[in-house]
């Protein structure tokens, strides 16, 4: 299958679990809700260098994990744990790649304010709902999303930064939707930046080894 059709089958794909398959049975939606995860790692493949690089290594083993995690979020904390490790496989490969910016560094201000608002939503909804249980996974998942977020800008490449903030909005909705207040149409809010962030992860491989394309700061 060549390479530039992929984008738009994951699209299309996307579309159709969003928006076409129902919701039971679950089984039934559950394949379609990973067909467009092992399309974007199939386009991550395509997209890699030949030199197999340690960050390119790091970034599908991300992928992976987060496709366990797509499978099993059913059951909360099998499901968080596979995306706490594929959210620190993109820390470790962004990392490799890291280039030094003042106004890229100064971005870990508003992350960590995102990370201490978050948290103290989740703790409080967490206490006052007697899910004190998973105040410690919650809050290490923060941290991890925040950094891997962080991490991601410092690379200067602009498709892994842009991925990586879209799936802090999109855990961010999941998180909010299910301990703080209902959100209107949530789900397909938190798929469509969920394809969205990790395919774009997923392209940011092309330019993981080469020059990056960079983000104007």
């Amino acid at each position: 299958m060549p390479t530039n059709r992929l984008p738009i089958l994951i699209l299309v794909m996307s579309v159709v679990y969003l928006f076409i398959i129902p919701d039971e049975p679950f089984i039934f939606r559950l394949f379609f809700k990973l067909i467009p995860m092992v399309m974007i790692i199939m386009y991550a493949f395509r997209q890699s260098d030949v030199k197999n690089s340690a960050a390119q290594k790091f970034i599908i083993t991300g992928l992976f994990f987060s496709i366990i995690g797509d499978g099993t979020l059913h059951w909360f904390m099998i499901g968080l744990t596979a995306f706490l490790l594929g959210h620190i496989s993109y820390t470790a490969g962004f990392l490799t790649r890291w280039k030094f910016s003042w106004i890229r560094l100064a971005m870990v201000i508003p992350i960590a304010g995102y990370a201490v608002f978050m948290g103290m939503e989740m703790t409080g909804a967490l206490s006052s709902g007697g899910d004190k249980a998973l105040l410690v996974p919650v809050m290490l998942y923060i941290t991890v999303i925040s950094l891997m977020a962080w991490s991601a800008i410092m690379t200067g490449n602009v498709w892994a930064a842009v991925g990586s903030i879209l799936f802090v909005i999109s855990d961010s909705i999941l998180a909010w939707n299910m301990f703080v207040s209902p959100i209107a149409n949530s789900g397909e809010l938190v798929m469509s930046t969920y394809y969205g962030a990790q395919f774009l992860i997923a392209h940011s491989l092309a330019a993981i080894n080469g020059k990056p394309k960079r983000i104007i700061w």
